[in-house]
């Protein structure tokens, strides 16, 4: 696959395809196309890695083994029998299929994936005389589907576990934002690291002050995790290492400055611990507050928060004695600032007073959100 391009799929947060397009062509993938829900691309097996180790928006990398239109569940069993899986991993290797589809004419996704099972597991009997074994707690080696009305299209999974899990995160730790959803509002931000300062007010668990401190340290983000690729036959360990090797020397100091603040305690000692461990803890700046009463920490900069969205007890009114003081601070305090506020409250702006400039569409998981930007100038604002 090195000297032979190979085509790929990569998903992401829906909204978030343009600025995942960019990022590939950055690292050197070719015939990108944005789509609904990801970007497809073509690469070799070199592209691969550096996908899978530098993207801060992608879900998954997956490289497309076939495809064929289909009308039933039997022409999805042959689809899957017709590749040789034998020569993508081992029989003694374990399988996870999964399917996602849209507009499919099939009446069981669930059926689909089984079928797909089958025809795997039929091709390695013909081949070897065994089948492989089905585990979908961890899987050795990840099988994707995606059916449109009229196509099948098979898939192995290079990178194993999504890639939003950096591994600054601890086992069962919740968090509000996935990381590349994070990484991905930064990037529409448009934040510049050598420039500007970078503050989060409603700072959480720390994904948005974590994913700013991987960026301004320019630390790929696939650095302290494993990957699929690396149980599927044709991995090149040696290719690996170098690209590997080339991404921890290019780590730099902290160049930008980091602001957070929340008023938990509780968040702001879990953001404390989590910068800590990716080794940038004494370079952000932290305090307990309530992200109305701060002061601007820098002349300029990008102020980035995901504030609650109002659905637990309590919480919209809270919100809603909120949000009208800390339109106000943002005027008086904040003159020279991008402020950005994602959010699933469309009436934010109203609520806080204030006129955006501009407005993304996006998605967190299900939920439709907003990333409202709000530029502060100096002076009284006019409509």
């Amino acid at each position: 696959m090195r000297s032979n391009p190979a085509a790929f799929f990569s998903p992401c947060p829906r909204g978030l395809e343009g600025s995942l397009a960019q990022e590939l062509a950055a690292l050197a993938a070719q015939e990108i196309a944005p789509l609904p829900g990801g970007v497809r691309f073509a690469g070799d097996l070199e592209c691969c890695y550096r996908v899978n180790l530098w993207s801060r928006i992608a879900s998954r990398v997956l490289r497309q083994a076939v495809t064929a239109e289909y009308r039933s569940e039997d022409d999805i069993y042959r689809l899957a029998r017709s590749f040789d899986w034998t020569a993508a991993f081992d029989v003694a290797q374990t399988i996870r299929v999964d399917v996602t589809a849209s507009r499919s004419p099939l009446k069981s996704i669930d059926f689909a994936a089984l079928r797909i099972k089958d025809g795997v597991c039929d091709r390695f009997r013909e081949s070897t005389g065994a089948r492989p074994s089905v585990d979908t707690h961890a899987p050795d080696v990840r099988i994707a589907a995606f059916l449109d009305e009229r196509r099948a299209t098979l898939y192995l999974d290079t990178s194993g576990e999504p890639l939003f899990k950096r591994g600054y995160r601890r086992p069962r730790q919740e968090a509000p934002l996935k990381e590349n959803l994070a990484a991905g509002l930064i990037a529409l931000a448009g934040w510049n690291p050598s420039t500007e300062a970078f503050f989060d007010p409603m700072c959480g668990s720390g994904t948005l002050l974590c994913e700013a401190a991987l960026i301004a340290t320019g630390t790929a983000p696939g650095l302290g995790r494993r990957f699929g690729f690396e149980r599927l036959r044709g991995h090149d360990p040696a290719l690996w290492d170098g690209i590997v090797r080339a991404a921890r020397n290019a780590v730099q100091p902290v160049s930008s400055t980091l602001f957070g603040g929340d008023i938990s305690s509780a968040a702001v000692a879990e953001t404390r611990r989590a910068l800590s461990d990716l080794g940038v803890g004494a370079t952000v700046r932290l305090e307990v507050a309530d992200a109305a009463d701060t002061a601007a920490p820098a002349a300029q900069g990008v102020w980035l928060a995901n504030p609650p969205y109002g659905h637990r007890v309590g919480e919209a009114d809270q919100l809603a004695a909120l949000y009208p003081r800390l339109g106000t601070a943002l005027k008086r305090r904040f003159a020279g600032w991008r402020c950005y506020f994602f959010t699933a409250d469309r009436g934010l702006p109203g609520q806080l007073g204030l006129r955006e400039s501009r407005r993304t569409p996006l998605f967190n998981g299900a939920i439709e959100c907003r990333l409202f930007e709000f530029r502060m100038v100096s002076g009284r604002l006019k409509g």
